[in-house]
């Protein structure tokens, strides 16, 4: 094999592999932007307030700990806030 085809065939197996390094990066690109969108759906007020009502009174009666009340709590207040 001749130089000039040898170093045509480099330059083209890194221009492919530049390409599909460049491909990747897209698509772990649109991945992310596509976990980002997937928000929790936004939940009516009375609909969170029923479910605060349900999450005191699963913490009053023992049935969850004060951490997990405080967690779900927070994630319920931050419905209402969004």
């Amino acid at each position: 094999m001749n130089q000039a085809k040898f170093q045509k065939q480099r330059r083209e197996s890194a221009r492919r592999e530049k390409a599909k390094a460049k491909q990747e990066r897209r698509e772990a690109r649109v991945a992310a932007a596509a976990a980002a969108d997937e928000a929790p759906p936004a939940a009516s007020e009375p609909e969170v307030l029923a479910q605060l009502a349900v999450l005191h009174d699963s913490f009053r009666e023992g049935k969850i700990e004060f951490e997990e009340f405080e967690q779900r709590k927070q994630e319920l207040m931050a419905q209402l806030d969004g």
